[in-house]
């Protein structure tokens, strides 16, 4: 007979009601940028330049907005089209990281061959180099490669972003037991099949993670330096062109900072719970 195992808690009422008050407060302070941010992009012109600064506005109203769209719909390039180029670069690139990332962890952890761990050393040294220390080496690759002005030159290195396939080589060793993997195949499944129908649905919180990271990166990305059409650039180069209009555009900028935000943090808020299980299992080896 199994024996079922209560885990319970040694920490008094009073230690949980004080635990959750440090909790709240510190939640509260992670808050007051983004409480600042969209009470900024509330606040009328004269608001917005009271010193000190007030987080909380007094005559809110949604002129901002309203700006903010009718200075992009008298641009000769449709907002909306800045709107999918993001979309359209975020879906495909994550898309691509998420299913890249998580063949070569699943290789990488499960499958035994020579050199996979000098291969895994060489990921994690490259943790430590900026993105900015790579820039000169990727733009000749895509020049080399006549990727200049296309949506690839953007794509294609989102796919080879060395933080997804540590996460998921981390998680996919510490969750996927090899016996599981061995009677699979003793059952007469394919790889291929073992890693779509088993690997796949157990690292589910890991990959669900990895579609945040990736999203709001490639979300958050500028394209000046691959893309020139503007036909083609991204919601992040229309919004600093609004920025760089000076104090009259104020809170025109302070609208579009707040659509910036708005889908990466949905897309947080929905998913966050995976974010949490998969840090805390990434670093455990059975």
């Amino acid at each position: 007979m199994n024996k079922v195992i209560h885990k319970k808690l040694n920490r008094s009422l009073g230690g949980s009601v004080v635990l959750f008050l440090i909790i709240g407060v510190f939640a509260f302070f992670m808050m007051i940028p983004l409480i600042y941010a969209i009470s900024n992009s509330l606040k009328p012109l004269n608001e917005l330049w009271i010193f000190p600064p007030r987080i909380i506005v007094s005559n809110p109203t949604l002129k901002n907005f309203n700006d903010l769209f009718n200075l992009m719909s008298d641009s000769w390039v449709p907002f909306s089209r800045y709107i999918f180029n993001t979309l359209f670069i975020s879906l495909c690139g994550t898309f691509g990281h998420v299913l890249l990332a998580s063949m070569c962890a699943y290789s990488l952890a499960k499958l035994r061959f020579y050199g996979s761990k000098t291969i895994f050393k060489i990921i994690v040294y490259s943790l430590m180099f900026s993105s900015s220390v790579t820039t000169i080496p990727n733009f000749l690759i895509i020049t080399k490669l006549n990727l200049i002005n296309n949506y690839l030159s953007i794509i294609l290195p989102a796919f080879a972003a060395p933080l997804g396939l540590y996460l998921m080589k981390q998680f996919m060793e510490s969750m996927i037991p090899d016996t599981l993997l061995e009677a699979a195949k003793i059952d007469g499944a394919s790889e291929w099949r073992i890693f779509f129908t088993i690997v796949m649905p157990i690292v589910r919180p890991a990959w669900l993670t990895l579609i945040i990271f990736s999203f709001q990166g490639l979300w958050n990305s500028g394209s000046n330096l691959y893309i020139q059409s503007e036909e083609l650039k991204t919601l992040n180069y229309a919004i600093s062109q609004i920025l760089a209009g000076g104090i009259a555009r104020a809170g025109v900028g302070s609208a579009s900072v707040v659509v910036m935000m708005v889908l990466p943090i949905l897309v947080f808020i929905f998913s966050q719970s995976n974010i949490v299980e998969t840090m805390s299992t990434s670093g455990i080896k059975e």
